[in-house]
């Protein structure tokens, strides 16, 4: 057994990459699919697309259809996914019976805004250590049920079922013979109770949710099933079970409180290692479940939790300069675009076309161009959108500070975007700390990978892991501390004038 097969279904592709003991990427697979926007802030997948370019993606790493790597040599499968994006299929065919609501979806905004005048906030937050927000599952899966003919009659005689993609995923590999999630997954759906790690009953009648459309929580680490062996040609170990951010900040070797990591991915994801305790946030960032494993069978299950910070805007950010201005072809080219102007020219890009995030939860934003003259240029907008994305996680930094009293010494950083060296550098400026890009940046897929290759003793430790972690460069900041905050503080005027767009 030489490899692990890491599934890393993510928001705009799914792939599949196989790992070495080394923890190196050795054939790698990715494949888009269909984005569906019927309407303005919403955002649909044919849960169907995702596990066809997934299984095609599995099936060209595997070697089906060659003998470069047999499908014998895999130990197990790991699977990561976009996290709260919602599924609901019937139970006896398999099939969706809607699009999936995408987690960057606000269909379900004012609907958040009305809980919120209810008074349900506090206690959300409290039970769930989550903000209420449409960006969660609990108002998509019950705007589903009361939107697709016959789905709560048919949800209350247990016909239907619910899941985020990973449970989407399981589902398909084992023929429908598995249907679970683990607390990582769980815990961004409005409905899990971060205490208890369990659903919670309160939570289900708050929002209207039949029991038996959930899924079963296992810890993220252990005995999933196998796949169907029609897929693949044998049964295959399905090992780990994780949300793509904590996977990354697995993949970083964040295993210590303390230790934060940020993926620039279709969004920019920051998350700190809070230890074995919940820190609660007054800073209307979320407190999430890291990851839960079992070390032995005398033990109970090991716990991480995180503090979290969701900026929704990342990388998706440059595929608007991309598809929506045509300002560039392809995104690569946005940093010598960005590089061939000093500064923005005090122009600043809010790129809130689907709301904010942390720290600011404001549904009702909307994507804002302030300062432009009549010298502003392409390159001045395509600096403004790097350093907007940049700003956001200085944004969060800034409130993931404040909320665990930690000042942070580095932040490792990953995600497809962290190869432009403009932005690392934009990043440490507008931090004032140092940004640390690993040797591979695919951390996702292989702290997925490690978990799956711990529970299968295809990796002995943490330890062992944490060994492999290497730099590949570090960014260390140039700008001054009053300029930083200058900036800062023009950043924050740009901001207030993208809040509430959408109610005026």
């Amino acid at each position: 057994m030489q490899y692990i097969l890491a599934l890393d279904q993510g928001t705009t592709s799914s792939r599949a990459i196989l790992f070495d003991a080394q923890g190196r990427s050795v054939k790698t697979a990715q494949k888009e699919f269909r984005q569906i926007f019927p309407q303005p802030a919403w955002v649909e997948h044919d849960a169907n697309d995702i596990w066809n370019t997934q299984r095609e993606v599995i099936e060209r790493v595997v070697g089906l259809n060659d003998t470069a790597v047999l499908v014998n040599q895999i130990a197990a499968i790991a699977i990561t996914n976009q996290r709260e994006t919602t599924v609901l299929w019937d139970r006896r065919t398999g099939e969706p019976v809607a699009n999936a609501i995408v987690w960057q979806d606000r269909r379900t905004a004012d609907t958040c805004d009305r809980m919120r005048e209810q008074g349900y906030t506090q206690l959300l937050q409290e039970k769930t250590g989550l903000v209420l927000d449409a960006y969660f599952s609990a108002t998509k899966l019950a705007w589903l049920l009361e939107h697709t003919p016959g789905a709560r009659a048919q949800a209350e005689r247990g016909e239907l079922a619910f899941g985020t993609i990973d449970t989407w995923l399981l589902w398909k590999l084992t023929g429908g013979r598995v249907h679970a999630t683990d607390p990582s997954n769980a815990s961004r759906t409005l409905l899990f109770n971060l205490h208890t790690l369990q659903w919670d009953d309160e939570l289900l009648k708050l929002f209207n949710i039949p029991r038996a459309l959930l899924p079963e929580v296992r810890p993220s680490v252990g005995h999933f099933g196998e796949s169907d062996p029609s897929l693949f040609g044998r049964a295959i170990p399905i090992t780990a079970m994780i949300g793509d951010q904590q996977a990354a900040t697995f993949g970083q070797a964040c295993f210590s409180a303390g230790m934060a990591k940020n993926t620039y991915g279709t969004g920019c994801f920051m998350l700190l290692n809070t230890g074995s305790t919940p820190v609660a946030s007054a800073n209307r960032l979320l407190t999430t479940v890291g990851w839960q494993r079992t070390i032995n069978a005398q033990q109970a299950p090991e716990i991480a939790y995180c503090l979290e910070a969701s900026v929704f805007m990342g990388g998706a950010t440059i595929q608007w300069l991309r598809d929506g201005l045509n300002i560039i072809d392809s995104a690569s080219q946005v940093e010598g675009l960005a590089q061939s102007v000093p500064d923005v020219g005090d122009t600043y890009l809010v790129p809130a076309f689907t709301g904010l995030g942390a720290p600011h939860w404001d549904g009702h934003a909307r994507g804002t161009l302030v300062g432009m003259t009549r010298g502003t240029t392409k390159a001045h907008i395509a600096r403004a959108a790097l350093e907007a994305i940049a700003l956001q996680v200085a944004d969060v930094f800034a409130a993931m500070q404040k909320d665990s009293g930690i000042t942070l010494a580095e932040l490792r950083v990953d995600g497809g975007a962290c190869k432009n060296n403009l932005l690392m550098q934009i990043q440490a400026d507008f931090l004032g700390i140092p940004v640390v890009r690993p040797a591979i940046t695919e951390t996702t897929a292989l702290g997925a990978a490690y978990l799956a290759g711990l529970a299968s003793g295809f990796w002995s430790s943490t330890d062992q892991i944490a060994s492999q972690w290497m730099i590949d460069q570090r960014f260390e900041p140039s700008l001054s501390e009053s300029a930083r905050q200058a900036k800062l503080a023009r950043w924050h005027q740009a901001v207030e004038r993208a809040k509430g767009w959408a109610q005026d």
